[in-house]
């Protein structure tokens, strides 16, 4: 049974940026003791980096400039501090707002826009070792949870896991938010995970609301008690302390890799911005609710914290700079974007050529030559 007498949440800063550990914390204190001020400082200037290119990409949308942009704003904390906790080998399956995970794993940011801008059906190809085993964002809502299972499965099958070599051994995490674990497709891949004690971590952003949905809805229990009925035990952790988020995360995966199966964590969060360019949050979410949150900012509970170990401010300054032009190039490298020829979107969607494929492209080809029949597009 569990003691809900006892306070689950895992934290090591304060929202005021003191470091206080909770008593669920203790376990988890060795994985915090492997970071260095070095490490300190480049969760910090990742998070704001981050941070900055999701404001550019949002002004590029309402602009004209995107098709659709997912915001990231206010969930820095969780993405940051679990993906410097995944090693190389490790596979990272996203949803579709984990931007910072994909700039840890190396990704160029570029490669998200261009999806975004309906220019590619994924953006980049996840065996290329230059893209950190990110695969590709799903936008179907809990899919890649399915996804994830099936490539861990296939770890274990492959003996890639539980060898005594740390540097080789593989683990899976997949992220989703907590609307998805009101869908199928992450129960039926709990029920596999557990069955084959795959070498997984479900990494749950509750940043509590799906869409327009509060998760007091959606779930009657806090999540990270979901994985419990099939045989997959969870921990909660502020996701807006990067440094719990780091810790939990690198226990959960090192116990992965060492053949202990699967874990579910829950980071509390919040969606600071709107689910997409697409929603208006104002309509369902109070500005108490909102500042409540921005109150446990992520960025500034770590700025805080570093401020207090004597930081010089030139280092703030520094990384404000390299925020604001990493932002000025996405800019301009956005504007500067080509379409793709319209033919091109045939090419991948089977991997062996398909009737179905060939009649498209053959009419799309006889669309596109009417027009010069009749003397150049309209």
């Amino acid at each position: 049974m569990l003691d809900d007498t006892v306070d689950p949440m895992v934290q090591l800063l304060a929202p005021d940026g003191t470091f206080v550990p909770s008593a669920a914390a203790e376990e988890f204190l060795p994985y915090f003791e492997r970071l260095t001020d070095a490490d300190y400082r480049k969760f910090y200037r990742d998070m704001s980096v981050v941070r900055r290119f999701d404001t550019e990409a949002t002004n590029l949308q309402r602009q004209g400039q995107l098709g659709l942009w997912v915001p990231s704003h206010g969930q820095e904390g969780a993405q940051i501090g679990s993906a410097h906790a995944a090693k190389p080998q490790d596979h990272i399956f996203p949803a579709y707002r984990e931007h910072a995970v994909g700039m840890v794993r190396g990704i160029d940011v570029i490669n998200i826009i261009r999806v975004l801008r309906g220019l590619t059906h994924g953006g980049w190809n996840p065996k290329d070792p230059a893209f950190g085993n990110f695969h590709l964002y799903t936008l179907v809502i809990g899919a890649q949870a399915l996804h994830a299972t099936g490539y861990a499965m296939g770890i274990n099958f492959d003996g890639l896991t539980d060898t005594g070599n740390p540097d080789t051994d593989q683990a899976v995490m997949v992220y989703f938010g907590d609307g998805a674990t009101s869908q199928g497709d992450v129960s039926e891949a709990l029920v596999f995970s557990a069955s084959f004690q795959t070498p997984q971590v479900f990494f749950v952003q509750n940043n509590h609301w799906a869409i327009s949905v509060p998760v007091s809805v959606q779930s009657r229990v806090p999540l990270y008690q979901r994985g419990l009925g099939f045989g997959v035990p969870g921990v909660q952790v502020d996701g807006n302390d990067v440094f719990a988020s780091y810790a939990v995360t690198a226990k959960q995966l090192d116990d992965a890799r060492n053949g202990k199966g699967p874990s579910l964590i829950e980071a509390h969060t919040y969606r600071v911005g709107a689910h997409t360019s697409s929603d208006d949050p104002t309509k369902y979410r109070t500005d108490a609710e909102l500042e409540s949150w921005i109150a446990r900012d992520p960025i500034t509970r770590l700025e805080a914290f570093l401020r207090g170990k004597g930081t010089e401010e030139a280092f703030f300054t520094g990384v404000h700079e390299e925020a604001a032009d990493f932002a000025a190039d996405i800019r301009k490298r956005t504007i500067a974007l080509e379409n793709p020829e319209p033919a091109s979107m045939f090419d991948n969607v089977y991997s062996e050529p398909h009737p179905l494929m060939s009649e498209q492209s053959a009419w799309l080809a006889n669309y596109e030559a009417s027009f010069d029949e009749q003397g150049g597009h309209a």
